[in-house]
């Protein structure tokens, strides 16, 4: 009978007691109710954009909200303006999504100009705290303005030359982010003028392209406010036909060998042969030179730094015309294309080269096809370039007067000899130069328009 009574005790005392399994059960039960309750315990993430302080009718602000531990539960968009408070957005997401962007256009008529606010609320799917959803709170105030700028002409007559430059003069209604004349796809910058008693006027030095024709030439003044709001105006202009020469360059391997290794690690090393390394040079390297033209450009004064006649290098002789068009012949067979886009001038070797007016130098070291070049700038997007130097004698932000000795002459770069080109750029386009040595042109076309 012990024993029997010994074997039941150690049988019972084996398991669990009832009140033992009902406190585990509830404890797992409180550690799960615990992790729903705090496994998100931070509200949603909101943005508001754009960071502008203005916005125009063609304005889109974008709300985005992150809530990666429970997912989102709801969003409400509100804009205020003065005592009205409009709805713009109300969803809810029963699935917990994670990550949601509104982009919400304005120009449904909703708002009128002036300031508002937008106001954001979101909600996750969180129980924390205890019972509440976690709630996010966001606003932003913008100034809403539905106006584009309103364009005035003042230059009444403008006459061209294709391939020729000119100046508009206009005003606006406002200061404008942005503001020019486009051509094509060609932008030239305009400039506001300082003083006029709070009239916004803008001098834009612009230019009939050599390469468009006068019936595909239809220049427009553009502008853009700060809020995005845009405006566009044709003008008058007359503008003249021109025919540009054409011209055959022959290649020589002897030339080619000349030239060349003034270019060694800008060519790729897979380039064997003497043409194909020449016409990486004429078409790829020249592309480049032409761009940097065009960064040079916005590297210029808002006001003009020149006066009168351009200076041209001394008893020098036309050696090639601006808009010469060129084929280049290789072994009797034409093997590339291209346009002169400036005049060449061969005086003495080394001849001493002149400012052709006052200006400040933008650029003065080695430039692929140009070879040794300095660029002057003088105001409006109006810039000199002198090429194929021998040496330059000036650095950039160097200022410098008419007639002053900036460098010599030399055969740098793709040339055949010693000689200068010489080219003028409006807007980083080149243009005819021949123009601004011609003081009856500057007159007519120029300093009589801002006199």
């Amino acid at each position: 009978m012990n024993k029997d009574t010994s074997l039941t005790k150690k049988k019972s005392g084996g398991k669990l007691p009832l009140g033992g399994m009902l406190a585990i059960i509830a404890l797992l039960a409180l550690c799960a109710g615990a992790f729903m309750i705090f496994r998100d315990t931070t509200p949603p993430v909101v943005a508001i954009g754009p960071d502008t302080g203005q916005l125009g009718k063609g304005s889109v602000v974008t709300v985005k909200v992150d809530d990666p531990g429970s997912g989102l539960k709801s969003l409400e968009i509100y804009a205020v303006q003065g005592d009205k408070r409009i709805p713009l957005t109300a969803k809810t997401y029963p699935g917990g999504i994670l990550q949601v962007q509104e982009d919400i256009p304005l120009d449904s008529g909703t708002l009128r100009e002036g300031q508002f606010t937008i106001e954001v609320t979101a909600r996750d799917s969180s129980l924390y705290p205890f019972g509440q959803a976690g709630t996010s709170k966001a606003q932003k105030t913008y100034a809403l303005d539905l106006t584009p700028p309103r364009i005035y002409v003042e230059s009444p007559v403008n006459n061209l030359n294709q391939g020729g430059a000119g100046l508009m003069l206009y005003a606006l209604s406002e200061e404008a982010a942005k503001t020019g004349i486009q051509v094509g796809e060609r932008f030239f910058p305009a400039y506001l003028q300082p003083g006029n008693a709070g009239k916004y006027l803008y001098y834009c030095m612009f230019a009939h392209p050599w390469d468009v024709p006068v019936k595909d030439f239809q220049p427009f003044i553009v502008a853009s406010d700060a809020a995005g709001n845009s405006a566009k105006r044709s003008f008058n202009y007359h503008t003249n036909p021109r025919e540009f020469r054409h011209d055959k360059i022959g290649l020589s391997d002897s030339f080619m060998e000349q030239t060349i290794p003034e270019f060694q690690g800008l060519i790729p090393a897979n380039l064997g042969s003497l043409i194909d390394q020449y016409l990486y040079i004429n078409n790829t390297i020249r592309k480049e030179n032409r761009a940097r033209l065009v960064e040079f450009s916005r590297q210029t004064s808002p006001t003009m730094l020149w006066s009168g006649p351009f200076v041209r290098l001394p008893n020098a002789a036309n050696r090639a015309r601006f808009a010469d068009a060129r084929d280049y012949m290789y072994q009797g067979k034409k093997v590339d294309h291209q346009t002169h886009l400036g005049l060449d001038l061969a005086s003495i070797q080394h001849a001493p080269v002149p400012a052709g007016n006052d200006g400040r130098v933008v650029f003065a070291d080695f430039l692929g096809i140009y070879g040794n070049v300095v660029v002057l700038d003088h105001g409006l997007g109006l810039q000199s370039l002198y090429a194929h130097l021998s040496s330059i004698a000036v650095h950039p932000g160097d200022l410098v007067e008419k007639g002053q000795i900036i460098a010599h002459t030399g055969s740098t770069g793709l040339a055949g000899g010693d000689h200068l080109h010489y080219g003028i750029t409006v807007g980083g386009v080149p243009t005819q130069p021949i123009e601004w040595w011609d003081g009856t042109w500057i007159k007519h076309n120029i300093t009589s328009k801002i006199q």
